[in-house]
């Protein structure tokens, strides 16, 4: 389950943006774009130019959804830990505390571009406080 209010979200994976569920196109504002997305077993992260939005998927059927979003203007600190050199397992990280006091931690699985989802941040937070 991805919930904002646990420390860490591991092994996730990249996928698609087409392959993001419909419920979270539903939720985007005028000008927003979704630039990344990633899966655990079922769940799904979405990153936007604006906020990250969970998707967790529940019940057996897997046809009820709770979704979830932290908005980048709320974020107060953020950190990046690159995939190391020859690593055999690549994995990323991304630390982000909000002004709530809400820490998330999200540990990615193969090859993800965290340098991408580190500008994506800092252009709207850095922009939105100029």
């Amino acid at each position: 389950m991805i919930n904002f209010n646990k420390d860490s979200i591991f092994n996730l994976h990249p996928i698609d943006l087409d392959k993001v569920h419909d419920e979270a196109r539903g939720l985007l504002i005028e000008g927003e774009e979704m630039v990344a997305a990633f899966k655990t077993v079922r769940d799904q992260l979405v990153f936007t130019n604006k906020r990250i939005i969970s998707i967790d998927v529940q019940g057996i059927t897997g046809m009820r959804r709770s979704f979830s979003s932290m908005p980048y203007s709320k974020a107060q600190f953020f950190g990046i830990q690159t995939t190391g050199f020859l690593e055999i397992v690549p994995d990323a990280e991304l630390m982000l505390t909000f002004a709530n006091g809400t820490q998330a931690c999200f540990d990615f699985r193969g090859n993800v571009d965290i340098g991408q989802l580190g500008r994506v941040i800092s252009e709207y937070v850095l922009n939105d406080r100029s």
